[in-house]
């Protein structure tokens, strides 16, 4: 007799349901703790030194549960093959989640568990996307196998910092990590951004490039090549400056006047704009005349945060059966991780000695922004399609 599944609600109807709902969850808590630690209002053991808990956390955790909740919905409509449900899913989501709380138990469980917990989230995800491209023998989606495989290995450089066996290797897995995503984010955007064009915009034709899909690709590639060995000066600019060429190029030719109109449409224009930023700020930090640290932000919080905010909405929106349109409070939202990013990452540079104020201003904007996801999409993301139909 076949058991009744643990986990038989609409959270875990499909990947992107359960994983934006902890991706959503995850941005408020995750920075509400980092301004804490940032202010010196709290302090722990912790198996990660603060730093490296910010950036791992926000990458590991937030980042990859967008990506994961991402791919194990699109795989899905790729290949036609089903993806986890219900108690699998549940239980890849605990995986998660532990990865996100056994850092805090430092002292009291061994690293080495603490590492592997952490580890296994993306191996275990990758395994499970793999299977329907395989079954479908759709073998060319078996390189985002491979992206994922490669934020493991930037993971297991942090970890192997941590647990001593290497020396001066975390920051660059964390390098790793932001490059991979970043690279992830391009090859997807060719894929979606025509297409969403396309569908917010009745009567719009927007032609492939596949030239240029492939230049944005690998120019972005060479850049972070340079970084993760070292080399900074004026190949690292001159590089930085193509792939600003390139991409400023591809975006425009995707690009309609009417997207302004249709918040789910520019607030992924402007996360795309945000990692050409990155790659400005890339090209003038080669020569020291900007903070790296800058160009980090404008990758992490500009592009990353606010791509995933704009496709976490969408894709929401589309596979439970609801109409594509932000509501007002999500428009709002677009705009205030917009401004988060205009304080962590531009302002610094005309006001430096307004830093501390100007992190607290791009804090309360993100936290803003991911209060008004989390209040309009839980509801929609914890009930079952509109519809009628599966997912």
């Amino acid at each position: 007799m076949k058991s009744q599944p643990i986990f038989d609600y609409p959270l875990f109807a499909l990947g992107f349901r359960a994983f934006f709902a902890l991706a959503g969850l995850a941005a408020l808590i995750l920075i509400v703790f980092w301004n804490a630690i940032f202010n010196g209002t709290l302090t722990s053991e912790h198996y990660y030194p603060d730093n490296y808990w910010h950036a791992h956390e926000m990458l590991m955790g937030y980042a990859v549960a967008v990506i994961a909740g991402f791919l194990l919905t699109a795989v899905k409509n790729w290949t036609g093959k089903p993806t986890l449900t219900g108690d699998q899913l549940a239980s890849l989501c605990l995986l998660w989640l532990y990865g996100r709380i056994l850092p805090f138990y430092a002292g009291l469980l061994p690293d080495a568990l603490i590492a592997l917990v952490d580890f296994s989230f993306l191996p275990a995800l990758a395994y499970q996307v793999s299977k329907p491209i395989i079954q479908a023998k759709q073998f060319k989606n078996m390189f985002f196998i491979g992206l994922l495989l490669l934020l493991a290995l930037g993971n297991g450089l942090i970890h192997a910092e941590m647990l001593g066996w290497q020396e001066n290797i975390a920051t660059t897995g964390i390098e790793l990590i932001v490059a991979t995503i970043i690279i992830l984010i391009l090859i997807v955007a060719g894929r979606v951004f025509p297409f969403f064009t396309e569908r917010g915009i009745p009567g719009t034709l927007i032609i492939r490039n596949p030239l240029l899909d492939n230049l944005s690709v690998a120019s972005v590639v060479i850049v972070f090549g340079l970084q993760l060995f070292g080399i900074s000066g004026t190949l690292l600019a001159l590089a930085a400056i193509v792939t600003v060429i390139v991409n400023i190029t591809r975006l425009a030719g995707w690009y309609v006047q009417r997207i302004w109109y249709v918040p789910l449409l520019w607030v992924l224009y402007a996360g795309y704009s945000w990692v050409i930023l990155g790659f400005i700020l890339t090209a003038l930090s080669a020569y020291s005349v900007v903070q790296p640290s800058l160009a980090l932000h404008a990758f992490t919080l500009g592009g990353i945060g606010v791509l995933t905010l704009g496709m976490m909405a969408r894709v929401s929106l589309g596979h439970t059966g609801r109409a594509l349109k932000a509501s007002n409070a999500i428009a709002i939202a677009f705009i205030l991780i917009n401004i988060a990013a205009l304080f962590r990452v531009l302002l610094p540079i005309a006001m430096p000695h307004w830093y501390e104020n100007l992190i607290y201003v791009s804090t309360l904007c993100w936290l803003a922004a991911f209060s008004l996801f989390v209040f309009v999409y839980a509801p929609i993301l914890t009930s079952a399609r509109i519809d009628g139909q599966e997912g």
